[in-house]
Order: structure tokens, then sequence, then C-alpha cells
């Protein structure tokens, strides 16, 4: 993929202790599908998808126009084995299709369990920032009409409703399509 580290830390989005977010790589494809199922029943993008996002990944210098990350938590531990201290579960993920001068979000995604701890927040943040580095001027996304927790946690982070596509999802289920414009100069975790 790219010469860039493979986890954030420093340079990346503040996640709560025990959190780390990294690149997805087609290894993880399984267990993805599994919190995707359910995240997104009735809307689950099946294995193909990811595989094929996964191809179009990497830095925009070398042609790359996706970028997709996981969220992991660290696993607990009941013993003070270092080699127990490093296993880490996928709970989230989040993913980018950068075209300048538009950046759309692909999918986002936080396990039930781990809501309300601002990792939606710091998805989306990381998403902002990328497709602000990316020469992204506007940052898209459609989110389900019956979806309003994802809604205010858009309009939380600058995002305006500005379209409706009728019938959009499965079973009819209309979309909002909603929009950020990203400020110009160096990208910066807001």
């Amino acid at each position: 993929m790219t010469d860039l580290p493979d986890t954030h830390t420093a340079d990346g989005p503040e996640l709560p202790e025990g959190f780390r977010l990294r690149r997805l790589h087609t290894d993880d494809v399984d267990t993805l599908l599994v919190l995707e199922r359910t995240l997104f029943p009735e809307d689950a993008w099946p294995e193909q998808f990811f595989l094929e996002e996964l191809e179009q990944a990497g830095p925009a210098e070398q042609g790359g126009t996706r970028e997709y990350r996981v969220l992991e938590r660290r696993a607990p531990t009941e013993t003070n084995n270092p080699a127990h201290d490093q296993q880490w579960s996928i709970v989230g993920y989040a993913g980018l299709m950068s075209v300048p001068p538009l950046a759309d979000v692909q999918t986002i995604g936080v396990h039930p369990d781990f809501e309300g701890l601002g990792l939606g927040s710091a998805l989306l943040r990381w998403m902002v920032a990328e497709a602000g580095r990316r020469g992204a001027e506007d940052l898209l996304l459609e989110v389900r009409a019956d979806n309003h927790r994802a809604q205010r946690l858009y309009a939380r982070h600058g995002f305006d409703h500005i379209h409706t596509r009728s019938g959009y999802y499965p079973q009819g289920m209309d979309a909002k399509i909603m929009r950020r414009h990203l400020h110009t100069g160096p990208c910066r975790w807001d």
C-alpha cells in the first residue's frame, strides 16, 4: 500500500485509551463482514464490494482514490502475559473515496456495544482530514432518512442536508445527501 504508518497515533484523531486506528487489509474483510451485517442488516455490502474498494486504495500520488481504516479495541486480558497485550479486535471502520474536488464517505460504522464513546466522531474526523489532505474541497455522504442518530453526528461535524434521493436504499428507503465544505490550508483534526 504505502510507506505511511499502519496505525495512527499522534498524527491521527484522538481515541479513548485502548483503541487504535489502522489501515484496513484484505485479511480483515471476513471480520468486517460480520460487523457490516450487524450494523446494516438490510443493506450490508457483500465481500466483493470491500475487495474492489481495497483494490483502489492507496496514496493519491500513486493513483489511489480510496482509503479505509479499521478501529480496533485492545482485548482485555486476565494475565500479565505480554503476548496477550497485542490482541486487538475490530469494532468499527470507515472508508473514503477522494477524486478532487470531491470526496465521499463510502462507509462508516461502530459496533453498537461501543457507541457513545466518541468513536464515530473520531472516524469522521479522520475522513474529513484525509479528504482535505487529498485535495478535496467538499466531503459528501448518503445517510438513510430513518437514521436520525447518524444524521445528528454528521450535523455536529458540519455536514448540511443538501438533497434527498428517493428510494436509494433497499426496500425504498430515501437517502439524505449531506455535504461538508472543507477548509483550504493545512488539515487539522477538528
